[in-house]
């Protein structure tokens, strides 16, 4: 059984509430507009059989006009020849289909006002087609980016993620370390040559201070060795 019993349900149904109680309203949603469009095909083929129905009576009507201009004619002919007899059985016909002309016309009336209804109905119901399609498109844009978000939700708490993470920062410490014994290695040798290169430019330095003071108390002692020289 469809979620509507009639056009009326349709047209008047508050679509907001229906898929507020719906426990899956993407499945509501889509049985809604597929229930449309099947009325909408139905109301359009009995709206179809009305207008078969006022053309076909259209046609009567208008052979029956014809006809009654017929008996008119031989009306007229019969009172020219003198005929009033068969002037009164014409015109007799021709009240006769006048009847029917006039019982037609109300057909056409009664459906001229059924097409309007369901031309009416019609417009409601793609109104309310295109509505549904239009919650349709928007409850599954709902659901597409809750299940993507869902999805991304689950990969950054996967466990697997963590434990990949995890390894990778042990494997990082690793690295570091190794590093470390490295540069602790390297740095011990190179103090080493560090500090024998400073005691070799120091000792270069103090021989050239040891050597300018040594020929500057040469040079003092050969002065004060010639000032006290032996008197004549």
């Amino acid at each position: 059984m469809g979620i509507f019993s009639r056009l009326s349900d349709i047209i008047n149904a508050n679509l907001s509430a229906v898929l507020d109680r719906a426990e899956d309203p993407a499945k509501t949603i889509r049985l809604m507009i597929q229930e449309m469009e099947e009325t909408l095909v139905e109301t359009r083929a009995s709206a179809a059989r009305l207008i078969a129905d006022a053309k076909g009576l259209r046609r009567r009507r208008a052979k029956l006009d014809a006809t009654i201009a017929d008996w008119q004619g031989k009306a007229e002919l019969a009172l020219r020849r003198d005929r009033e007899d068969l002037a009164r059985g014409a015109l007799a016909e021709k009240a006769r289909l006048a009847a029917m002309v006039a019982a037609i016309d109300e057909e056409l009336v009664a459906l001229d006002d059924g097409l309007a209804r369901y031309e009416a109905d019609i417009g409601r119901l793609q109104a309310k087609l295109d509505e549904a399609r239009a919650r349709q498109k928007a409850i599954l844009a709902r659901q597409e980016t809750a299940t993507h978000r869902l999805k991304v939700r689950r990969t950054v708490d996967d466990r697997r993620i963590e434990d990949a993470f995890t390894r990778f920062e042990q494997m990082q410490r690793r690295v570091e370390r190794l590093e470390g014994e490295v540069e602790a290695h390297d740095l011990g040798r190179e103090g080493a040559r560090g500090r024998g290169l400073e005691a070799e430019l120091a000792e270069l330095a103090n021989a050239d201070v040891v050597e300018a003071e040594l020929e500057a108390l040469k040079a003092k002692v050969r002065r004060s060795g010639v000032a006290g020289g032996p008197h004549e």
